[in-house]
């Protein structure tokens, strides 16, 4: 789920660069040859997300929870914190992504979500426009909640009184290697801070350890997807991962996703009202509020990453039979 974005109308050629951006050589003649698939894949997104995108379905939610328990219960996941939520909406949850092409992140607390308030509580993830330009996927993903990744999907649903999740380190974050497994990265993305300033929404910080030593990312791949042409669909990277079976091979090659131990902090929320809707315009104030939510983060990352230095032990040794055993026998014992 990628940080809150201009509309394809909004955006142009001339766009500023993130901070983080470096000077990339020109595309290769590879780009040249699949610039007919990328325009064809590219009109598919943009008629995709033109269609309404308010399509949640509670019932389709709920039948969906099975399977989040089940992603839930193979990485062990621990949701802490929940006392920290606000009792209603709206707000903005904001988390650090996780876990490659296969991002699990969302999962566990969606999973928590339902089971704690019902598949009515109205709810709302950000997730990338190419989604909703594939086959089925794209239709399924409005009614689970998915809403184009834009500042109008985004300030409609809190208008409606709904949660609004968001992961503003979108692909540059996901894709982080593995070097940086316990880093926050967001990439100097400030757009979901000028939606809080707007709509005057608390921010609850989402921090998320274990999940991305589920896969090996070795490289973003910024440069291959420049020279690839991908940039048109918004892909900045061309992530290369150590796949299991496969080996070395591109981030969207399947593999299997190591059990790593999940830990979700919820944070206390961030009140930035006080600034009011004119500091968006105001470099100060974003910086310091991007700031002061990344040093929260990082503070919790680097708490839980004491905790559980080796996630991927940790959870394979909770896998152990006799551990299990004790587990089942210990809650019997509480009936």
């Amino acid at each position: 789920m990628p940080e809150v974005k201009p509309t394809r109308r909004e955006r142009s050629p001339r766009h500023a660069k993130p901070a983080y951006a470096a000077p990339l050589p020109e595309p290769s003649a590879v780009a040249h040859w699949m610039q007919p698939l990328i325009e064809a894949l590219d009109r598919t997104v943009i008629e995709s997300i033109h269609r309404d995108p308010f399509q949640r379905d509670p019932e389709l939610v709920r039948e969906f929870l099975p399977a989040l328990r089940a992603w839930t219960l193979y990485f062990g996941a621990e949701v802490r914190g929940w006392e920290n939520l606000p009792a209603a909406g709206p707000y903005l949850g904001i988390g650090n992504h996780s876990g490659g092409a296969v991002t699990n992140d969302a999962a566990f607390f969606m999973a928590r979500w339902i089971e704690e308030k019902g598949s009515e509580a109205p709810i709302y993830g950000l997730a990338y426009d190419l989604l909703f330009g594939l086959p089925v996927v794209g239709k399924l993903l409005p009614k689970l909640g998915m809403l184009p990744a834009s500042p109008e999907n985004a300030r409609k649903a809190l208008a409606q009184g709904a949660v609004v999740l968001d992961f503003p380190g979108g692909d540059y974050e996901v894709f982080r290697p593995w070097t940086h497994r316990n880093r926050i990265e967001f990439g100097g993305r400030k757009g979901f801070i000028k939606i809080a300033l707007e709509t005057g929404v608390p921010v609850v910080p989402m921090t998320i350890h274990g999940a991305h030593q589920s896969t090996f990312v070795l490289t973003r791949g910024r440069e291959l997807a420049h020279r690839l042409g991908l940039e048109r669909l918004r892909i900045k990277v061309f992530p290369l991962i150590w796949n299991i079976p496969f080996g070395l091979t591109p981030a969207y090659v399947p593999s299997l996703q190591l059990p790593a131990k999940v830990t979700v902090q919820l944070g206390k929320p961030l009140d930035w009202s006080r600034y009011g809707p004119e500091a968006t315009g105001d470099a100060r104030v974003l910086e310091r509020c991007y700031k002061e939510i990344t040093g929260v983060m990082q503070r919790t990352l680097d708490e839980l990453a004491r905790e559980h230095p080796h996630p991927v032990l940790t959870r394979l040794n909770e896998l152990r039979p006799i551990n299990v055993l004790r587990r089942i026998m210990g809650r019997r014992r509480v009936e």
